[in-house]
Formats: C-alpha cells, sequence, structure tokens
C-alpha cells in the first residue's frame, strides 16, 4: 500500500453521491481469487464500502474495500487507456512500494474525495490492490482502513499506539509484562479439537469434557466450552459455549446459532442486552461483547470456532490464558467423558494432501495477514485434525476461516473464506450435530451413541413389551444416515405408521395383539406377536428412490416358568407372576365352595371329605380375543413334589379322569380362564393327610380374525401351580 498520486486521462469518470452500481467490464478486478465486473459502492455511517457481490452488508460480510465515508460524496474513475508507458510507470511504482507484487498494472479505479483517496489496482497479483494515494490518509495497514487525521490506533505489536497527523504517522510506547502474554493482540482461537491460547501456543483437548476457557475471578465471570465428538469417536470438537456469571442467568451459545437466556431468545444484527452482555447474530455467527473490569472482551461463536478477543490485557486463567493447563481447566465431575476411543484409520485420508490443503494458509489471500497473525499454529491444527479426521462437513474450510476471522479481528480486512456455516434446518438433539448426508445438511447422529446400534447393524430398538401392546424405536438420524425416508414407512399394515419425536428425533412404532396386521403364532407353548416395518411399496410408482425395508419385530407371552410351590388352603388362593422377554401377566387358582363361585374357601373354611369343590384357573393380562389357556393336566399327590408318590389323576389331556365321575371340566381352552370340579378326598394310610393339587396349564392362540383360526397348542414346558389341603 502506497501514497502517492498516479493520475492519469480517465476512460470514466463521474461523481457517486448515493448506492451506486457500476459496469467494469472493460477493467475487471481479481478479488481473492474471483474475477468481478461490477463494483457496488455504499455509504454506511462513517465509512464507505466498495464492494464487489452486492451491496455491504454487516450482517452478510461480503467481499468489501472498507474507506472512510469522504461526506457521502466520492468521485470515481475507470481508467484503462491504452499507454504502455504509463503503465509501466504505475507497475514500477507500486512494486517499489509493495514489494509482494510481481504483475504489470493494466487499469485502475480510483475514489477520492476531499480528505482521501484510494486506487484498485486490477491484474497484480491476482488480487486486488487497494491503495492509497492521499498523503493525509494514514496507510490502511497500521490499522485496517483508512483512517482520518488526529485518529489513535494500536499498532500491530499490541506495544505501540499510532497517532495519524496529516503529515506523519507518530507513536508513543506503551508495553508492560502482561503484553508479552498477548502477542496475538489478546486473541484466542478454539476451533474443532485445538485451542490457540493468548500466547498464540496451541494444544488440542482429547475427550468430551467441559472446559474453561477464560475466568476473571474478581468479575464473577466463566467462559466454559463443551467438547463432544462427531463421526469419529476419538476425535472432538468444540460444540457449545456457556458464559457463566455469578450473579444473574448464564448464556449459553449452541449449535445452529442458537442462543439460551434460560430460555430460547431470537437474535438479528441489532445489538440486545442480556445480564449486561450485547448478543447480535448474523449469518456467520453469534458475536458476545463483555466488560471484565473494565476491559471489553469480544465472543464470537459460528458451531465450530469459537474466537475471544480481549482488547487490552487482563490477568485470567483457563485455556485461552495457558491451552496446556487442561488438567486444571477441565469442569467434568464426570469421569466418563474422559474415556478414550481409538477408531479405525481413514484410508481415504491422504497425508500429502492435507499438507498441501493446510498450507494454502501461506498463500493469497492469507499470506497478507502472515506477518500479523501467524499461521503455523492453525496448519499444525488442520493437519493434525484432518490427518486423522476426514475432509468433510466443511472441516477443511473450517481452519482456513478461523485464521481469516482472527486476520479479521485484528487487521480488519475482509476475506472471501467468510462465508456462513451450514445450519440445519431442524434443530439438532444432543446425540447429533450438524453435517452433511448424501449431499444434504441435516443432523447426523454422534459416533459414541450410534457405535451401540451400528456395531450390532440395528437402526434402532430394542422391542419394548408391555400390557398386550408391542413398540419399537428407530433413530432418525441413523435412518438419514442409511437414506431411508422414515415417511415411507409403516407397519404390515399400511395405515400403522410411525411417530417422530419432533425434539429426540426418535422414530417410534406400536401396536397391540389385535391391530396393525399383526401375525399370531405358537411355538412351544409361546404366543409370538409379530409385525415388521416396511418401505411404503405402491405398484402404480414407475420407479423409486427408497431403499427396501424389512425390520421385523415380536413380543411374545412364552409359558411360565416350572414352579414347585405348595400353598396351605387357609392361603384362600394361590398367585403366580409370570414374565415373558417382555410381556406380563398373572395366573391364579383359587377354591369356591359353590358353582356359582362365590363362596371363596377361606382360612376358618371346613372342607370335608367327600365335598365338592371348583378349582378356577384364571390369568390376568392376556388378550382372550386372542390367546386360550387350557388346562392340560391336573393331579394330586401326598407330598409337596409334583413327582412324588402316591399321585391321582383328576385331569389329564385336557379330559376329565372318566375313573372318577365327580370330576367335571368348564371351559377348558375357551379364554383365558376355565375351571374344574370334584369331590375332597384324602390319601389312604398317610399321616397327616395332605393333598397337593397340581395343575398344568398350556397357551394357545385362537380367535376369528387371527391368521390362525382354530385352538392350537403344543406340549412343551407347560406351568405348574399347586395347592395344598390340610386337615
Amino acid at each position: 500500500l502506497l501514497c502517492v498520486s498516479i493520475f492519469s486521462d480517465a476512460s470514466i469518470q463521474f461523481q457517486i453521491t448515493t448506492n451506486t452500481q457500476v459496469n467494469t467490464s472493460s477493467c475487471p478486478v481479481t478479488y481473492y481469487g474471483q474475477e468481478y465486473t461490477t463494483i457496488y459502492i455504499n455509504f454506511t455511517g462513517e465509512h464507505m464500502f466498495v464492494c464487489f457481490n452486492g451491496y455491504y452488508n454487516p450482517e452478510s460480510n461480503g467481499d468489501c474495500i472498507k474507506a472512510p465515508n469522504t461526506e457521502n460524496g466520492t468521485n470515481f474513475v475507470l481508467n484503462n487507456e491504452n499507454n504502455p508507458s504509463y503503465w509501466t510507470y504505475v507497475t514500477t511504482l507500486v512494486q517499489s512500494s509493495v514489494n509482494t507484487t510481481t504483475n504489470d498494472a493494466t487499469c485502475y479505479l480510483a475514489f477520492y474525495g476531499s480528505v482521501s483517496m484510494f486506487y484498485v489496482l486490477s491484474n497484480i497479483d491476482d488480487t486486488a490492490q487497494s491503495v492509497c494515494l492521499n498523503w493525509w490518509i494514514c496507510l490502511l495497514h497500521f490499522s485496517g482502513f483508512g483512517v482520518k487525521p488526529g485518529t489513535t490506533r494500536q499498532s500491530l505489536d499490541n506495544c505501540t499506539s499510532l497517532i495519524c497527523s496529516n503529515t506523519r504517522v507518530s507513536s508513543t510506547s506503551r508495553c508492560d509484562s502482561l503484553s508479552q502474554w498477548f502477542p496475538n493482540w489478546g486473541l484466542c482461537t478454539v476451533t474443532g479439537p485445538t485451542v490457540i491460547d493468548f500466547r498464540g501456543q496451541m494444544n488440542s483437548v482429547s475427550d468430551r469434557c467441559e472446559y474453561t476457557l477464560l475466568q476473571d475471578q474478581s468479575a464473577g465471570f466463566t467462559l466454559k466450552a463443551n467438547f463432544l465428538e462427531r463421526r469419529r469417536r476419538d476425535v472432538s470438537f468444540v460444540d457449545s459455549l456457556t458464559l457463566d456469571f455469578s450473579q444473574g442467568d448464564d448464556i449459553q451459545l449452541l449449535q445452529g446459532h442458537r442462543v439460551l437466556v434460560s430460555s430460547p431468545v431470537t437474535l438479528s444484527g441489532s445489538v440486545q442486552t442480556f445480564n449486561g452482555v450485547g448478543l447480535s447474530k448474523d449469518q456467520t455467527g453469534v458475536t458476545a461483547n463483555i466488560s471484565l473490569n473494565g476491559s471489553p472482551v469480544s465472543l464470537f461463536f459460528d458451531g465450530t470456532t469459537a474466537q475471544i478477543y480481549i482488547d487490552v490485557p487482563v490477568n485470567v486463567k483457563g485455556l485461552c490464558a495457558d491451552s496446556s493447563s487442561s488438567s486444571s481447566s477441565r469442569l467434568s465431575s464426570d469421569s466418563s467423558c474422559q474415556e478414550q476411543y481409538v477408531d479405525p484409520a481413514d484410508d481415504t485420508i491422504n497425508s500429502t494432501t492435507v499438507a498441501q490443503q493446510c498450507n494454502i494458509l501461506k498463500s493469497a489471500p492469507f499470506s497478507s495477514c502472515n506477518a500479523v497473525v501467524d499461521p503455523e499454529s492453525y496448519i499444525i491444527a488442520c493437519r493434525n485434525t484432518l490427518n486423522k479426521y476426514p475432509a468433510v462437513d466443511g472441516l477443511r474450510c473450517q481452519f482456513l476461516k478461523a485464521y481469516a476471522k482472527a486476520c479479521q479481528k485484528i487487521t480488519h480486512l475482509f476475506f472471501s473464506a467468510d462465508h456462513p456455516e451450514p445450519i440445519c434446518q431442524d434443530k439438532c438433539s444432543d446425540h447429533e450435530f450438524c453435517g452433511d448426508i448424501h449431499g444434504n445438511t441435516d443432523c447426523r447422529c454422534r459416533a459414541i451413541y450410534a457405535s451401540k446400534y451400528t456395531e450390532q447393524n440395528k437402526l434402532g430398538g430394542p422391542t419394548v413389551c408391555m400390557d398386550n401392546t408391542a413398540s419399537l424405536t428407530l433413530v432418525g438420524c441413523l435412518l438419514k444416515e442409511n437414506g431411508i425416508d422414515y415417511t415411507h414407512l409403516h407397519l404390515n399394515d399400511k395405515t400403522c405408521t410411525g411417530v417422530m419425536d419432533p425434539e429426540s428425533h426418535m422414530l417410534e412404532f406400536s401396536f397391540s395383539s389385535d391391530s396393525c396386521g399383526t401375525e399370531v403364532t405358537t411355538n412351544n407353548s409361546q404366543v409370538i406377536f409379530t409385525n415388521a416395518v416396511v418401505t411404503r411399496n405402491s405398484s402404480s410408482d414407475l420407479i423409486t428412490r427408497q431403499d427396501k425395508v424389512f425390520i421385523e419385530f415380536s413380543c411374545s407371552h412364552p409359558t411360565p416358568e416350572l414352579q414347585n410351590v405348595a400353598f396351605n388352603i387357609l392361603d384362600n388362593s394361590v398367585e403366580v407372576v409370570l414374565q415373558s422377554g417382555e410381556w406380563h401377566y398373572n395366573l391364579t387358582m383359587k377354591a369356591y365352595s359353590d358353582a356359582a363361585q362365590t363362596q371363596l374357601l377361606g382360612p376358618n373354611s371346613d372342607v370335608r371329605l367327600n365335598q365338592k369343590i371348583w378349582i378356577v384357573l384364571e390369568t390376568n393380562g392376556l388378550d382372550e380375543e386372542v390367546v386360550s389357556v387350557v388346562t392340560d393336566s391336573c393331579w394330586a399327590t401326598s407330598g409337596n413334589s409334583p413327582s412324588s408318590s402316591p399321585r391321582y389323576d383328576l385331569i389329564t389331556d385336557g379330559c376329565a379322569n372318566a375313573a372318577d365321575g365327580t370330576v367335571q371340566v368348564m371351559g377348558n381352552g375357551q379364554g383365558t380362564s376355565n375351571s374344574f370340579s370334584f369331590n375332597m378326598f384324602e390319601f389312604s394310610g398317610k399321616e397327616p393327610s395332605e393333598v397337593y393339587l397340581h395343575c398344568q396349564l398350556q397357551l394357545g392362540c385362537s380367535g376369528p380374525a387371527r391368521r390362525r383360526r382354530s385352538l392350537r397348542y403344543r406340549r412343551g414346558a407347560p406351568a405348574l401351580i399347586s395347592m395344598v389341603w390340610t386337615p
């Protein structure tokens, strides 16, 4: 950048007083690798902006050059005259003052007013060069943009104040011991797992814990950062920030440019104040401005990178003060966040390519900032991460943008690398992050959460069975990653579709034992209810872009485990709680003294020999329209073991003992309960004469609406329930 006069005859010249769009195709400008043939000039307060991709908007940070406002008016000149000797003179003049330029100047755009002037020269190192041409304006490299005489700015070494006058720039030194801690202008960058502290030292976070980035105990303020994994379990990324105040509500900066101040708040480009913090948001991220003991602190977070800038050095603690202090800065009390994982190496990563990609920070346009912000830490951070983690979800650009943002903060120069992060339209849940899925930006599963399903080749589960209903939950982000549109899924009955939880993004399917096309079968006395999640298949569809899906799940009513328990008649009933793998039901056996089954034999009831009693076997928790209970056999013994002798059979193969005329069986296999009666007896020659009654039961399926319509059961491991009478 230089201050000279190189005016010549102009090809185009006019005055600009309002927002103006100018066709400059006769002198195209290459600005940070992009050729532009149109410029946009507008005035905003103290500044004039010359932009190349639309009028300046503080919320968009386009490709612009910022200069002082020339009293809301400027003279514009486009010069591309055919005068080789003149352009040789211009080229020599520019190259002697800006030694990084090598190409020849062929045209220029000039902007000048009563107190300022600058040129935009095309064809200089493929990058537009803004050149100061008036010695009453201080050179741009002192402050990032031209300033009027009498303005004081801080120099790049952070130790000198620069004072602009009409004729020269004078300086005053103000270094102290604390300044040595802030060679990077008090800038701390956290991008991916890497922390580049105020001293320019770099270290990485290797776990998924919460850390203190910045703490000022005297001000009662702590800035916390939470790190979480994304596609790999062994690489962490900064995921959210918390501004923690000893007094007042905390402020959380979350993914997707979301902000919480006890509840979600809506931000815009205008600053809103919460708890003394000025908050604003544009398409690139969220900015928070606070004051620590009178020292301004600026914080920026876009979901991938956090940058903290302190204008005046203060005594603080945390990773931003010393990035190697991870053990003392770790806040998480749960040690599980420190668990280390080792995922297989990604064989698609080429270390040579990674080095080339990261070293771009030493090339134009970034090289213009290298003398101000050392790129080495950013390059190392880039290489360390990309040698382990694939360059997806905009990760490679993340490090370039982090460096560009650092340069912009310190030098006030705009970089075209500063473009907004992709934002997921839906708010991602805690087990998700925003990334690329088949070319679209959407919520992906975090690796640790997903591994418990992917390692078993599952998309969700397990099946939950309760009260004759079954449910299966599928993980929404796993469905997306496998190219499955949940709106195309249903159960056997196409009308039975899943319900997506808008917060957790979990998809739940449910059915009862007699709905949604449930199939009922029996197997070794188990009644099994089966359904499946399948893709919609329409014969009218000419094409489909959905993979076929078939996820079968089932619940069963298994036969209860063999019981060997004898109960005294004084207990009046026997109840056994049965538990299948997932569904539960109860089986009871009760004794009555009347056929109407109203007189329950209780503790004080007397049962005489040859007195008729009625035994009721009843279940609770089974669907009587689908499941039936069959009393397979009942017998009496004088001992508590079902296999003891002597033994007397009352029911065999579901039928009454024909040799005992007192036995009658009612409703066997016709529902979820049945009963039988017999006349009381005792075993001859046994003292004391105790009678133990044992019954074996089977489960079957029945009902007109079932695929298997008739009652069927197989002998397997029948239930055994027992009751005892004592004299």
